[in-house]
């Protein structure tokens, strides 16, 4: 499994579990079907993966995945955005080819927490 992250997304991450938890502590980070680039996600700082989900060190810091966020997440490149409308992850999927708004780019989708 091959996941990249920007530098933008690596820092917030860093950040985020260390004010959120704590030496040890990892992002959790589940990706469903769904939205209209054809996924949408959730995220949480947690102390440990939960039964069944793989740790995937990154750095500085470690991701929590499910089973089926790993089949989602391969080969994708994870960023963060602030803008002003909008904060938060966005996920770029080579694979992509459109989605169901029409765009002509590969889509990318936001977290939703």
């Amino acid at each position: 499994m091959k996941i990249e992250f920007t530098t933008a997304a690596e820092k917030f991450i860093r950040r985020l579990v260390m004010f959120d938890g704590g030496p040890g502590y990892g992002l959790r980070l589940h990706v469903s079907p769904g939205g209209c680039s054809g996924m949408s996600a959730e995220f949480s700082v947690e102390p440990a993966p939960q039964e069944g989900e793989q740790v995937y060190a990154h750095g500085q810091f470690n991701l929590f995945l499910p089973a089926q966020s790993r089949l989602l997440l391969d080969g994708v490149t994870i960023d963060f955005k602030e803008t002003p409308t909008s904060t938060g992850f966005v996920f770029i999927d080579p694979k992509a080819k459109s989605c169901g708004c029409s765009t002509t780019e590969a889509p990318a989708f936001e977290e939703t927490h």
